[in-house]
């Protein structure tokens, strides 16, 4: 099982957020997760990026490992 953090999509159409979750690769984008490690809303000014820090460490200890897109965000955010 590879643990992955990634962008799960919320909202409407044309207007999305997402929720930053902790999620087996083999499941579906918005499908069955771990846990909730974050949030990311882009239609914001400037785009709001809320992360759980101590949840974020915790599964990156365990072996999660971020997609390129919430790498960047977990960059951008320190």
């Amino acid at each position: 099982m590879a643990l992955k953090v990634r962008l799960a999509r919320l909202g409407s159409k044309k207007k999305p957020y997402y929720r930053l979750v902790v999620a087996d690769g083999a499941a579906k984008r918005d499908g069955r997760f771990l846990e909730i490690v974050g949030f990311y809303d882009p239609n914001r000014n400037p785009a709001y990026l809320e992360i759980k820090k101590d949840l974020l460490d915790s599964w990156l200890s365990k072996g999660a490992k971020p997609t390129e897109t919430v790498a960047s965000l977990i960059k951008s955010k320190a």
